[in-house]
């Protein structure tokens, strides 16, 4: 059987910890930064994990990861 394929979109957003978890970014810190709160910027610059619901689907993705 052919080794599967990651892809790459999904290699470069997401990450493996040692645990076995999948860190994330949180998305919204791109543009239009002028009426969001420091607070709130400073929030979206932190990393977070992947929802349970979610990590099945993207560990399909990743599969060597």
């Amino acid at each position: 059987m052919p080794k599967m394929k990651t892809k790459r979109s999904a290699a470069k957003r997401f990450s493996t910890t040692s645990t076995g978890k999948i860190k994330r970014r949180k998305q919204g810190l791109r543009h239009i930064l002028t009426k969001k709160a420091h607070k709130r910027k400073k929030e979206l610059g932190t990393t977070t994990y992947v929802h349970a619901a979610d990590v099945k689907r993207v560990k399909a993705l990743i599969p060597y990861s």
